[in-house]
């Protein structure tokens, strides 16, 4: 009889965790520009006191730690790249810059998993559409970004395509 232990995870569980890192990752970037916290220290915290922490207010889901810090780690490494990337899948009056700060986190986020990320460019558009989705379930944001994305990842990865 082996004993599976702790390692052992479901394929739901882990698309879940995998989810759960992609939300942190746009909230971390997203909380490093407006407090102008470092990427080491965002990591920290969020690991610390989001990743399946249990407070009065509720439970946060677990999350893929490395996941996240990938993604948080290569989307500041590469953020002028990304930007660059994103700017070109933008309308020329709406540079990055004008964007809403969530969008922009989002899109530094899923450029990261474009550029260095392993999964597959459609797993990563559906999976920042959901992203988007649950930042603005009542908005068209969704559909933008998925726009974005697509036109984002035929540059990152047009081989993929």
């Amino acid at each position: 009889m082996t004993d599976a232990g702790p390692k052992s995870i479901s394929g739901n569980q882990r698309r879940k965790m995998r989810s759960a890192a992609r939300l942190y990752a746009v909230q971390a970037l997203f909380q490093m520009e407006a407090i102008g916290q470092t990427s080491d220290s965002v990591i920290v915290e969020f690991l610390e006191h989001r990743f399946g922490a249990t407070y009065d207010e509720g439970e946060f889901q677990d999350g893929d730690a490395e996941l996240f810090r990938k993604i948080v780690q290569d989307a500041v490494n590469n953020q002028a790249k990304i930007d660059q990337m994103t700017d070109r899948a933008l309308v020329a009056k709406w540079p990055i810059a004008r964007i809403d700060p969530t969008l922009r986190g989002l899109f530094r986020a899923a450029g990261a998993e474009l550029v260095e990320g392993e999964a597959p460019p459609r797993v990563v558009i559906t999976e920042f559409v959901d992203v988007a989705g649950a930042f603005f379930p009542e908005g068209r944001e969704p559909q933008f970004v998925n726009a974005v994305l697509d036109h984002m990842a035929r540059e990152a990865r047009p081989d993929d395509f």
